[in-house]
C-alpha cells in the first residue's frame, strides 16, 4: 500500500463536526489523519500545542475545538476565551513555526444579527454576547498570525447524527408532545455537519494546492428559514402534521445570551477557491434524516 504523503491534524475530533470530518477524511487518498479530542490535546496549553504540531508535522490543521456553551459564556467569558480565543492563537503560532496551514471553524455570532440581507464574508463584525466576542478573538488571532495560511470558516445552526442537537431534540419531542411552540423570529441556515466537513476538506485541499486564498469563508447551507420553519420541515419528514408546530417569539424563551435575529450568511468567497457553496438546507436535511432518526431513536 502506498504510504500517505500528507498529514492533517484535527482538533476537537470527538465533537459532532469533528467526527463527520474524520469520516470524510478517510476517503481522501494519500492522506493520514491525526485525530485529537480535548483529552488528547488541550489547545489552551501552548506547550502541548507546539509539541503536537512538532511531533506530527501536519501540512494542515483543522480546528474544530471550541467552547460552544453560548449561555454559559455570559458568566464564564474568561474560560470561554481561553478555548475560543487563546486556543486558536496557540495553534496559529505553532502552524506559523512549522509551515502548516490552519482552518479554524467559527460562528455567525461574530455578527450583531440585525441585518436584513446575507452577511458577506467581509461584513463588519459586532458580536452582542460573550460567546461571539471570544470566537471573534480566535478569528483575529488566526488571520493576524497566518495572513497567507489561515482560513476561517464561519458556520451556524449545525446538526448531525453524532451528538445531540436541535434536529434530534425535535425528533424526540415529536413523539411525546401534542404541540410544540418554536421561535419564529430568528432566521438562519440549518447546516448538516457532513456537508460542512466535505467543504472543509475541499477547502483544505485547495489551500494546499495554492488554489484557495487565505481568509474568511462562510460554511452554511443555502437558503434560509426560522427555527419554526425548520421544525415544521422536521415534522414533515417524520410524517407528522406540521401544524402541530406553533410559532412563538424569542421573548417566550428568555436566555442569558442574546440570540441573533438574523444569521443568514453569504457564500461568495467560495468562488475564489473554485468550490461550489453548500447546497440548500432542505435537500441536505432530507438526506441526513434517516441517520438522525436512527441515532435518536436507537
Amino acid at each position: 500500500m502506498k504510504p500517505p504523503n500528507a498529514t492533517w491534524l484535527v482538533t476537537g475530533a470527538a465533537g459532532m463536526l469533528g467526527q463527520d470530518l474524520l469520516v470524510r477524511l478517510r476517503t481522501e487518498p494519500d492522506t493520514a489523519v491525526v485525530a485529537m479530542g480535548s483529552t488528547a490535546l488541550d489547545i489552551t496549553d501552548p506547550e502541548a500545542v507546539a509539541t503536537a504540531i512538532a511531533e506530527h508535522q501536519p501540512v494542515l490543521v483543522v480546528n474544530c475545538a471550541a467552547w460552544t456553551g453560548v449561555d454559559d459564556a455570559e458568566s464564564r467569558e474568561a474560560d470561554a476565551a481561553r478555548i475560543n480565543g487563546d486556543g486558536p492563537r496557540h495553534l496559529a503560532e505553532a502552524c506559523a513555526k512549522s509551515g502548516a496551514k490552519l482552518i479554524h471553524v467559527s460562528t455567525d455570532y461574530v455578527f450583531a444579527g440585525d441585518a436584513d440581507q446575507p452577511y458577506a464574508e467581509d461584513a463588519a463584525t459586532g458580536p452582542r454576547g460573550a460567546y461571539g466576542r471570544t470566537k471573534l478573538a480566535g478569528e483575529r488571532a488566526v488571520l493576524d498570525t497566518l495572513p497567507d495560511a489561515g482560513y476561517v470558516v464561519r458556520t451556524a445552526w449545525l446538526y448531525g447524527a453524532a451528538r445531540g442537537n436541535f434536529v434530534r431534540t425535535m425528533i424526540r419531542l415529536e413523539g411525546v408532545k401534542d404541540t410544540l411552540d418554536v421561535v419564529d423570529d430568528q432566521r438562519g441556515q440549518p447546516t448538516w455537519t457532513a456537508d460542512l466537513a466535505d467543504h472543509l476538506v475541499r477547502l483544505g485541499a485547495a489551500a494546499l494546492a495554492g488554489d484557495a486564498p487565505a481568509g474568511v469563508y462562510h460554511g452554511t447551507s443555502a437558503g434560509e428559514t426560522t427555527w419554526f420553519g425548520f421544525t415544521q420541515e422536521i415534522f414533515r419528514l417524520l410524517g407528522a402534521d406540521p401544524e402541530r408546530v406553533r410559532p412563538t417569539t424569542s421573548a417566550a424563551f428568555a436566555r442569558p445570551a442574546p440570540r441573533p435575529a438574523y444569521s443568514v450568511l453569504g457564500h461568495d468567497r467560495w468562488q475564489s477557491a473554485g468550490i461550489e457553496p453548500i447546497r440548500d438546507w432542505r435537500s441536505a436535511l432530507a438526506e441526513a434524516f434517516p441517520a438522525l432518526v436512527a441515532a435518536e431513536r436507537g
